[in-house]
């Protein structure tokens, strides 16, 4: 079945009481059990929702997967990740990464004793480095946020099957209609769901997709034990957007293309950041993995103060100045004071997250309305 057929059919049926073609939205919190300990695989939402695992059955499909689990949010999909881990210990990870998850990393579980490195992974042999007998994890990014580096997911996977580690990777701005992790060795894959999985802005949600039948029975159980389960509108919501996802994602693309084009030649750019480029690092690795290059792209605005970068992110009329991204509406992020506040100006500067760099995310809407608007902005 190829991918556009998925979206729309894969781990669906219609209703069996009723025939509806639309999985039905199963708003209930219990099931009715004939005598103690004889339910249908239901007892309680928290644990099941029929609305909830035709999603999971869905996505598990589009990302070559065998099981997969939502999360009431992309952040309680990592947070179970991490939960595999016991304090002592280690965890190796992007220097650039979401703000979301660094501080999660270092504000939460590094007080119970796990240990994280933030190292460049964009070429894997660094990862060696750092591996000792405490390590557990890979968590790997790619494209990253914001910077786009792209990490070798292939090459990761090498390393970690020689060393017994788990290899995660933060699928969110591919999305499994670009790449699929899991084909290229990784153990677990994480979406947060609010982003092009969903699609219209409408929706936080998270999911973890894995092959390994251990690792689905230990997140499972976590899922249902610390209860980060989303509900079945959402769940109801993104079924819906996922039928389209095929069809937004090669808009986004071409949309990307079109823009990303515009902006390497503005005279107001110091740098773009978008995979596609034959100069971005690591291009060649991204040509190989990914179906094609997005529509996520990072600015630096040429010699511009902070107090220049917000009057242009507040002056645009067609692109939104808002947190998220991957819905079907363009955004720009100003990811210093934004996404990535969380993380100390020092090291978001090291990696080139600095006060005059822009985030956006391009939309489906008519590309040429798309630059008009760009180029007011920068005039």
């Amino acid at each position: 079945m190829k991918f556009g057929t998925k979206t729309i059919h894969a781990g669906l049926e219609p209703d069996p009481s009723t025939g509806a073609i639309m999985t039905p939205i199963f708003q209930t919190s219990t099931y009715v059990q004939e005598s103690p300990g004889t339910n249908k695989g239901y007892a309680y939402a928290r644990g099941k929702n029929p609305t909830r695992v035709a999603l999971e059955k869905n996505i598990a499909a589009l990302e070559e997967g065998k099981h997969g689990l939502c999360f009431s949010s992309g952040m309680g999909a990592i947070d179970a990740v991490i939960k595999l881990l016991s304090p002592g210990d280690e965890v190796i990870t992007g220097d650039d990464l979401y703000g979301g998850s660094y501080r999660m990393f270092t504000k939460v579980f590094a007080k119970y004793g796990i240990k994280f490195h933030f190292i460049n992974l964009a070429n894997a042999e660094n990862i060696r480095s750092y591996v000792n007998e405490k390590t557990k994890l890979i968590w790997a990014e790619t494209p990253t946020n914001p910077t786009m580096q792209i990490i070798d997911i292939a090459a990761c996977s090498k390393i970690a099957k020689e060393k017994n580690l788990i290899l995660a990777v933060d699928n969110t701005f591919a999305s499994p209609y670009l790449q699929n992790p899991l084909l290229l060795g990784a153990d677990i894959v994480m979406h947060s769901v609010t982003k092009y999985l969903g699609g219209h802005s409408d929706v936080v949600m998270g999911a973890l997709i894995t092959n390994d039948d251990k690792l689905h029975e230990q997140l499972a159980f976590i899922l249902n034990s610390c209860g980060a389960n989303p509900g079945p509108m959402d769940s109801f919501l993104v079924l819906r957007g996922i039928k389209t996802l095929h069809l937004r994602m090669e808009r986004h693309c071409y949309n990307g293309k079109k823009v990303a084009e515009f902006l390497k030649n503005h005279p107001r750019m110091e740098k773009v950041y978008w995979p596609g480029f034959e100069d971005h690092p690591n291009h060649a690795i991204a040509k190989k993995q990914m179906k094609d290059f997005g529509g996520m792209i990072s600015i630096v605005l040429k010699g511009a103060t902070i107090e220049d970068t917000f009057r242009i992110a507040s002056s645009f009329k067609i692109f939104s100045l808002a947190e998220s991204l991957g819905g079907v509406e363009s955004l720009i992020n100003h990811p210093a004071t934004m996404t990535h506040a969380s993380i100390p100006k020092e090291e978001r500067e090291r990696v080139g997250v600095v006060d005059n760099l822009l985030r956006l995310s391009v939309g489906v809407e008519d590309v040429e309305d798309l630059i008009e608007d760009l180029k007011q902005a920068f005039n």
